[in-house]
């Protein structure tokens, strides 16, 4: 796991409170909106997004087992903030990517220093579903 749990816990409390409503603007970062699995509630968890070709990459950076990433997972869809637009991605599955070529170059040896090495890798929703 590439960050304490104990850092995701602050940020699940404060972090995410201040960044949540600028990350739909800034380039980089998007706010998933996803389902718990049990509670049936929306959760909205502000990520790093990237684009890759026809996918998107999110960076995990409190590993794939957190629970934003269950949701998604096991929802099988996910809706995504970014850049002032919302897109509907599809199909997520996590990969492991230790060259980091899923993100911009610029980008990879900041990952590298937290040791983020696994991407939730999502495509776009068909334009009719």
């Amino acid at each position: 796991m590439p960050l304490p749990k104990r850092l995701a816990r602050f940020n699940l409390h404060v972090t995410n409170r201040v960044l949540g409503p600028v990350a739909r603007q800034l380039p980089g970062f998007a706010v998933v909106s996803h389902v718990g699995r049990r509670s049936g509630r929306v959760y909205r968890t502000p990520v790093n997004l990237f684009r890759d070709g026809d996918r998107y990459a999110i960076a995990l950076t409190y590993g794939s087992d957190s629970q934003w990433v269950r949701n998604v997972l096991a929802a099988g869809a996910v809706d995504i903030e970014t850049r002032g637009r919302r897109v509907r991605l599809v199909a997520p599955e996590i990969v492991h990517d230790a060259r980091r070529a899923l993100v911009p170059e610029p980008i990879r040896p900041i990952l590298g220093v937290v040791r983020v090495s696994d991407f939730l890798v999502l495509h776009p929703a068909p334009a009719d579903a």
